[in-house]
């Protein structure tokens, strides 16, 4: 064999199957159905029943159908086991046989092969203020492993106001008023080779002029612009509780901005239909999704009104989703969404090609803290991973410090590292569809497919989304499980580790550094003064007034014009805009699931800086270590989540000759206050064992509630219900354990102290 023929066969056997390869072999395996079979006679299956009785010898009488099933904010159950079938009496395979990636209802991925021929997208978010600095970020960005631009608006730019009118400028992202602005944040970015991203917030008209214009002006080919800049005023609209512009006026702007993209720059999307707000409510997985696929669905409607192809419109959507904290949920949920999307097409009458979706994902903000703020990263981490196995196109991890302030050096390339390493150090590129076959998740699946389903046709039967949002129907549901988070995380049901478990005692926050907005709205100002000093005023009116008079699929290339010409963003949105019959509903405020006791601990700290006193807890532990130590070491981490003194010994036991001594010594130490200068407690825990408690208890809490005065005693431990009564007549006035309220007690004890009105 010659060199030439040797180095074309090691060419043909190093080349990968193409989409189209493997999309072909796949549908021709759909008829085969000859498989070998596959037997493991060699072992010996147990039965379900025989798997429950060996869980519940270990269980050693513990309930197993109360310890074995977990129960999700979705409503659905986790079961201890699954098999290849949903339970011990099902019929129903839940493995489906006949669906592959790529195709079909897209469940097992968006493309054919996966991530392998495409990985997905690093799109990490670029928030600086300055457009110079953000552009300088940006491409730093790209050289450390990013693959996407990524850019983060700031609220006035998102609502479509010049740096001179803002609030506060640059305080979440980077301001752009000027034509200048939008030349100095894509300066020397390569365009053409990597996407480009952006949400817009209410409209995407005025942002995406501007990108063109400086694109053209900078004399690059705009037709090669990809990735999406778009905007969603439904979300908006739910973010803000009005809009700036009508209803009827925003989707005129965004079937404008389909046109022109479909027409100019076919690889934009300029629809970003995010559930930021939803996920920020503390919606579980099945609201976030049913609620942002009724947004879209509205937007579908609107835009077939406009006469947009439903082929147009499935090529201008582009999805962002929020990954929670439940690593299953979120692959399934990833998963079903995909499933329902298709469907969903599928009735407007869309080809198999237009029923997948783009996605973007990013870690909730809502599962992230301000107190222990280094397990960040590790929620991230978890988030990432469910999104990556679940399947999305690009992915965004936040810096786990942005609780706090805008990522550093350090935070970003944390946060930039993680998705390199699950690419090229964890092998996550390879499987396709890596969650298939998982009888588990397969099953959640299906759940929340139904589950997703379901809630998305309570919004169609209220008559589609507006009319939903108009009657409060998702405003009201979302609040609703927010309340029951907050409610388990009260309770410690749910587990925020270094906020209402394991707090991180005398814990050193991080630097705030926030944005000197009065500086960076001077700086802009000035610099769109200058800018704008010698331009055509005449001229810049005129763009502007042709702005106004534009027909259909005309606006963007004028707001273009307007924008070479000098106007800014504020002025293209005022002429293009119309807030007449714009509208006002309740808004869905952005929540995190620990704010209430970070906001509890911030309470003493500033309690403790203004008066050089806390609440001061004393642990009346009874016995040797052993006996009280659980209970010792399960009440003092309760209470020093409200960042309290509690002060630790060893118990007290009797003398020999000396039955009942230990009280003695107890009320001794108590009354000795809490240091050398004599600070009373505030708050004394009896610590022992049920077994002893029955004599310590009328004896012990008495006297202790008699030196404590309006002070509170603690029982450690639920008290059985025989014998709680006496134990409150003996003085104890409430029980620190597993089942008690931490939240409401940590605040009862604020208030009683003078911390708290």
């Amino acid at each position: 064999m010659d060199e030439v023929t040797k180095a074309t066969s090691a060419e043909n056997q190093e080349r990968q199957l193409t989409d189209k390869e493997l999309e072909a072999i796949l549908k021709q395996s759909e008829g085969k159905t000859d498989f070998p079979q596959v037997t493991f006679d060699e072992f010996t299956p147990p039965t379900y029943e025989e798997w429950v009785d060996a869980c519940n010898a270990l269980l050693k009488g513990k309930p197993f159908d109360k310890l074995m099933y977990t129960k999700t904010y979705e409503g659905i159950t986790f079961s201890p086991i699954y098999t290849l079938r949903t339970g011990p009496d099902a019929q129903d395979a839940i493995l489906p046989t006949d669906d592959y990636p790529g195709m079909g209802d897209f469940m097992r991925g968006q493309k054919v092969n996966g991530y392998k021929e495409e990985p997905w997208g690093i799109a990490q978010s670029c928030d600086e203020a300055l457009p110079k600095e953000n552009n300088e970020l940006l491409k730093h960005e790209i050289d450390r492993g990013s693959t996407v631009y990524n850019v983060r608006l700031d609220a006035s730019t998102l609502h479509g106001i010049d740096v001179t009118d803002a609030e506060k400028p640059g305080e979440t992202g980077v301001s752009l008023t000027t034509l200048e602005d939008v030349h100095n944040l894509l300066d020397g970015l390569d365009l053409a080779k990597y996407p480009f991203m952006m949400y817009t917030g209410e409209s995407a008209l005025a942002p995406l002029a501007m990108v063109a214009a400086a694109v053209k002006a900078q004399g690059k080919d705009v037709s090669a612009l990809h990735g999406v800049i778009g905007g969603s005023p439904l979300t908006q609209l739910l973010t803000d509780g009005k809009n700036k512009e009508s209803l009827e006026k925003a989707y005129d702007q965004m079937a404008e901005t389909i046109r022109w993209a479909r027409k100019n720059a076919p690889s934009v999307a300029t629809v970003f239909i995010t559930s930021d707000v939803f996920s920020l409510g503390g919606a579980q997985a099945v609201q976030e999704i049913a609620y942002t696929f009724g947004v879209a669905v509205e937007y579908v409607r609107e835009m077939l009104k406009r006469g947009i192809s439903i082929h147009d419109i499935a090529q201008s959507f582009y999805f962002g989703f929020n990954v929670g904290a439940t690593f299953f949920i979120e692959i399934a949920k990833l998963r079903a969404a995909r499933q329902v999307w298709s469907n969903i097409m599928k009735a407007f009458g869309a080809e198999e090609e237009d029923r997948s979706m783009k996605i973007h994902a990013k870690p909730a903000f809502f599962t992230k803290t301000i107190f222990d703020v280094g397990v960040n990263m590790l929620r991230n981490t978890t988030e990432a991973f469910s999104a990556v196995v679940g399947g999305v196109d690009t992915y965004e991890n936040a810096p786990y410090d942005d609780t706090v302030r805008k990522g550093d050096e350090f935070s970003r390339r944390i946060a930039r590292n993680l998705q390199i390493m699950l690419q090229e150090e964890f092998g996550m590129l390879r499987p396709i569809d890596a969650a298939g076959g998982s009888w588990a998740i397969e099953k959640l699946t299906k759940e929340m497919a139904e589950k997703i389903w379901a809630e998305f046709q309570k919004i169609e039967s209220l008559g589609g989304m507006t009319k939903a949002i108009k009657e409060g129907y998702p405003q009201k549901e979302i609040k609703a499980v927010l309340e029951k988070r907050f409610k388990a995380l009260d309770l410690r049901k749910d587990r925020a580790v270094g906020n209402n478990m394991y707090p991180l005692m005398g814990e050193v926050l991080l630097e705030a550094r926030p944005e000197d907005t009065e500086a960076i709205k001077k700086e802009l100002g000035d610099a769109a003064k200058a800018y704008r000093a010698d331009l055509d005023l005449a001229f810049r009116s005129q763009k502007l007034a042709e702005l106004k008079d534009a027909g259909e699929g005309e606006a963007i290339d004028k707001a273009a014009a307007a924008a070479a010409a000098g106007a800014t963003i504020g002025e293209i949105n005022e002429v293009a805009g119309n807030a007449e019959g714009s509208v006002a509903i309740e808004k869905i405020d952005a929540h995190r699931w620990t704010e209430r006791f970070e906001a509890l601990r911030f309470d003493t700290e500033a309690y403790k800086e203004k008066t050089g006193k806390n609440v001061e807890i004393f642990l009346a532990n009874m016995g040797k270590i052993p006996q009280h130590k659980a209970r010792a070491d399960f009440s003092t981490s309760f209470l020093q989540v409200g960042e309290f003194n509690v002060h630790l010994n060893n118990g007290f036991q009797d003398d020999e000759d000396k039955p009942g001594s230990r009280w003695d010594k107890c009320v001794e130490a108590l009354k000795a206050g809490a240091d050398d200068k004599g600070t009373p407690y505030d708050v004394a825990v009896i610590c022992s064992t049920d077994a002893t408690y029955p004599e310590d208890v009328p004896a012990l809490a008495p006297r202790l509630k008699e030196v404590l005065g309006d002070g509170t005693l603690f029982l450690a431990g639920a008290a059985p219900k025989d014998l709680e009564e006496t134990y409150r007549k003996a003085g104890v006035d409430d029980f620190i354990s597993v089942k008690a309220n931490c939240y409401e007690i940590l605040r009862m004890l604020q208030k009683k102290k003078g911390m708290i009105e």
